[in-house]
């Protein structure tokens, strides 16, 4: 098992998980080191919430969002050995971070995966794409290294995330996968618990389950403890 932790940087005023508590470059700055000093592998910034009713972004301010913190993390990580990822489903900011020192476009969307992928093919950058996108994507771009994401939480109910989850296993044999369902609804549907952050055990569940079936990354807000679960998994030889 060889399963990495990406850790999550919201830079938005109304992220679900954190209600905008690193909104400000500096805290989202200090998030992200904070991170990876408890061992994330990847950090993953976005500037726009996808939470269930959230109201869109244009490029242009989601870009002013992200561009200071990208920056400042790209003289800071580790000498760029911890790659920075930039969630976007806006080609125009895909393209900007890039050019900054982003190594991942995390897009979650399928419509603009086309362009995402010829923005990686020029930048070497790898690409995260929605697994419907699988089977779409042009001949001439398909050295682009990507992860699939099977899209837990975009407007599924409780069955069809199991349902996703399930499928963890069947993706993994088409590629890498990337798996992100930390905080979101399916957690609190299986814990019962309703307080946003009180069901760390709920969490680490199912990222302990997605990296023992097969998953490449796990993308998650509680990165100690996640690192600190698959170290046990592997010591115990799963």
């Amino acid at each position: 098992m060889n399963c990495k932790v990406m850790g999550i940087v919201n830079v938005t005023p109304d992220s679900f998980s954190d209600g905008g508590r690193y909104f400000s470059p500096e805290e989202a700055i200090r998030r992200a080191r904070n991170l990876i000093a408890d061992g994330a592998d990847i950090i993953d910034i976005g500037g726009e919430s996808t939470r269930p009713g959230a109201e869109p972004v244009g490029w242009e301010e989601e870009w002013h969002r992200v561009e200071p913190v990208l920056r400042g993390l790209s003289l800071s990580c580790k000498g760029g050995t911890v790659p920075i990822s930039v969630d976007t489903y806006h080609p125009e900011t895909a393209a900007r971070a890039v050019e900054a020192g982003a190594k991942i476009v995390n897009c979650v969307y399928a419509e603009p995966i086309s362009e995402m992928l010829r923005i990686c093919a020029k930048s070497g950058a790898e690409l995260v794409i929605p697994a419907q996108s699988l089977g779409t994507v042009p001949a001439e771009l398909g050295t682009v290294p990507i992860y699939i994401d099977p899209m837990i939480g975009f407007g599924t109910s409780r069955e069809e995330d199991i349902a996703l989850l399930w499928s963890v296993p069947e993706l993994a044999k088409r590629g890498r996968v990337l798996v992100g369902a930390s905080r979101k609804r399916i957690v609190k549907k299986l814990t019962g618990e309703k307080v946003t952050g009180k069901n760390l055990g709920g969490n680490l569940a199912i990222a302990m389950w997605c990296a023992r079936h097969g998953a490449s990354v796990v993308r998650v807000h509680d990165v100690k403890e996640t690192v600190q679960a698959l170290r046990v998994l592997e010591a115990l030889g799963e």
